[in-house]
């Protein structure tokens, strides 16, 4: 009885110390996501893993694949990522030189994540978008990942408030009804949520897998649409579930207007 007491101590102070929010995201953040003529044409890339809003970081190990597709065509950019820290854990950075006008959708592909508080793996199949040199051609595009977000809306050029919208799909088909988790990158700590229930909003794409939201503040926005693997890992000996979740990181302007 005594170590039964003691569990559910444990497990209820493992619950008031995350509270309701333990989503993770996978993140790529690019230094900017709209490259004009007379801006820097090397664009600096992080890549990590972590809880956004909370700024709680985790390790990163060395990504299974980072790269870049334009116009449908696919770049390899593992061989450029080096090792950095962010939120004080193990991650990776590079440069991209952006030359040409159009799209630039950059995507990491990690090693699967042992997380035990869920008992299983996680896989975020991360990606987000650069626009350059005022073309815009191949926002849209799918990938075909195993999972991802296809946006609908431009995933660049939004102000804060404007309507974001993306299709989920896993294994190439739509995902009728899926939940999407959204948080905020809360990268100077400023915002703070008024409840554990606001650090991580949770949404549900239609009969369509299409999803709907409207970011109240400019920022980094995580879209996050989570799915079970069919497939499972090992650990310890135990079969376990892979989390497989297509990550989609979109930046929302402020209105310079009066």
């Amino acid at each position: 009885m005594k170590n039964f007491k003691l569990i559910c101590m444990v497990s209820l102070m493992i619950c008031f110390s995350y509270g309701l929010s333990s989503a993770h995201f996978g993140m790529v953040i690019p230094s900017d996501n709209m490259v004009m003529q007379d801006d820097s044409k090397k664009v600096e890339l992080q890549l990590s893993f972590s809880h956004p809003f909370e700024i709680v970081g985790m390790p990163l190990v060395k990504p299974e694949k980072f790269f870049m597709v334009k116009d449908g065509k696919k770049q390899g950019l593992n061989g450029t990522l080096k090792e950095t820290k962010v939120m004080n854990h193990n991650a990776w950075k590079t440069g991209v030189t952006i030359k040409r006008p159009g799209a630039y959708t950059f995507i990491m592909e990690p090693k699967p994540y042992w997380e035990p508080a869920e008992d299983c793996f996680i896989v975020h199949y991360t990606k987000t978008v650069v626009a350059a040199f005022g073309d815009d051609e191949g926002w849209d595009s799918e990938l075909g990942l195993k999972t991802e977000i296809v946006p609908l809306s431009k995933p660049f050029g939004l102000y804060a408030g404007n309507v974001f919208q993306g299709i989920v799909k896993l294994d190439g088909k739509v995902v009728p009804y899926a939940e999407v988790e959204v948080e905020f990158f809360n990268e100077n700590s400023k915002a703070h949520a008024p409840s554990d229930y606001m650090v991580t909003q949770t949404i549900k794409a239609d009969q369509n897998g299409v999803f709907t939201y409207a970011a109240p503040v400019a920022g980094w926005w995580g879209f996050a649409a989570l799915n079970t693997s069919d497939k499972k890992l090992m650990h310890n000996g135990e079969e376990k579930d892979i989390e497989l979740g297509a990550v989609l990181w979109v930046k929302f302007e402020k209105w310079q207007g009066k």
